[in-house]
């Protein structure tokens, strides 16, 4: 079966990262694929070049003509199932099936933003999810916004298929020793956008005692934005003397080897789709700390829940953290581990997509 991928770039994003995941799956299940993308953002092309994957960039800043571009290099592949990502994606690849195709088309619903009830572009985007054969969703938060947008959607057609792992990469060190040095080390892989709520963070570690500052370090890996909230984050860091405990670093490729040494992974956010650093630290049986987005209040228990709009209750979950002995950790991870095997599992999910495709 040829599978053309369609995405906007890339990027080192998290959509961008599950989707080259599930597309190395393909591609090892014998089918052939070709990405389709139309930003020269490079961070997962190596991976794909790895896996013998030909993208196929089409680079025009005009935004009709590039809609024209992306629909005719789809329709020269000929293919048998095209699968997109990300709302702009979406639209195009369901704009390259008019006024026919021969392909099975499968969109992807990868944001949870609660501005999709009020942006007419977001919502005048998801009503073209009508002409697509299946949406898939990687939660059922998702799917009920999704619902809420487009009420015309048949449930048939809507699909939940969580976040791919492959754990061989996201291994789980059954022998790791937490808090080595008395410090606990959190890692945090995200981009940095306003809605990724550092500030939140920031007012939260503030709140910790003298003390428990010195037991705690924070490694935050994600390319910047450009909305500010990077800048803004460093300054209140300056103004509360905090500059100790927080490091920023750019989005890296080796970002599992840095994890498997961290003792939690951590996200904050005030909404996710899924967020692939909780999923990918379950994966590797690590403690997680995680906002209450997303279907995270059903994969996590409560330890490792928090509300993003409250710095108290973030500090709280620090201070648990802190003061939690190894034996509790090796649990938490545990659970997290078993609960990841059965819904994160790649070569699971691999298979649901494909039955979709096929």
């Amino acid at each position: 079966m040829k599978i053309v991928c369609v995405i906007d770039s890339l990027v080192a994003g998290g959509a961008q990262r599950q989707l080259v995941e599930l597309a190395t799956g393909f591609k090892s299940k014998g089918h052939d694929v070709v990405f389709i993308v139309y930003h020269d953002l490079d961070f997962f092309k190596p991976v794909l070049e790895g896996s013998q994957i030909v993208v196929n960039e089409i680079i025009e800043s005009n935004y009709l003509k590039r809609l024209f571009k992306v629909r005719k290099a789809i329709r020269k592949e000929s293919p048998d199932a095209v699968l997109s990502f990300l709302e702009v994606p979406n639209f195009i690849a369901t704009f390259a099936g008019f006024p026919y195709r021969k392909w099975k088309l499968v969109v992807g619903e990868r944001s949870a933003n609660p501005e999709i009830l009020k942006s007419f572009k977001l919502k005048f985007y998801r009503y073209f999810h009508l002409f697509a054969d299946y949406i898939v969703a990687n939660s059922q938060g998702n799917i009920n916004l999704l619902k809420k947008v487009n009420p015309f959607l048949k449930n048939k057609k809507l699909k939940v298929i969580y976040n791919s792992l492959d754990d061989m990469v996201w291994t789980y060190d059954k022998s790791f020793e937490y808090k080595k040095e008395g410090v606990l080390n959190i890692i945090i892989p995200s981009a940095h956008r306003d809605v990724k709520n550092l500030n939140g963070l920031i007012e939260a570690v503030n709140l910790l005692s003298p003390e428990e500052r010195m037991k705690i370090h924070i490694d935050w890996y994600g390319m910047d934005k450009g909305d500010g909230s990077l800048q803004k984050g460093k300054e209140l860091i300056e103004k509360y003397k905090l500059t100790a405990i927080f490091s920023f670093h750019n989005a890296v490729s080796n970002i599992a080897e840095l994890m498997k040494r961290a003792d939690l992974i951590g996200i904050f956010s005030h909404y996710e789709g899924l967020p692939n650093a909780i999923c990918e630290g379950m994966m590797m049986g690590k403690p997680v700390i995680c906002s209450e987005v997303s279907d995270m209040t059903h994969l996590l228990n409560k330890k490792q829940l928090v509300k993003a709009n409250d710095p108290v209750d973030i500090k709280n979950k620090l201070i648990f953290y802190i003061q939690t002995s190894q034996v509790e950790l090796e649990t938490l991870g545990e659970k997290n581990y078993q609960t990841a095997i059965k819904e994160f599992d790649k070569s699971k999910n691999v298979e649901k997509y494909l039955k979709l495709l096929k």
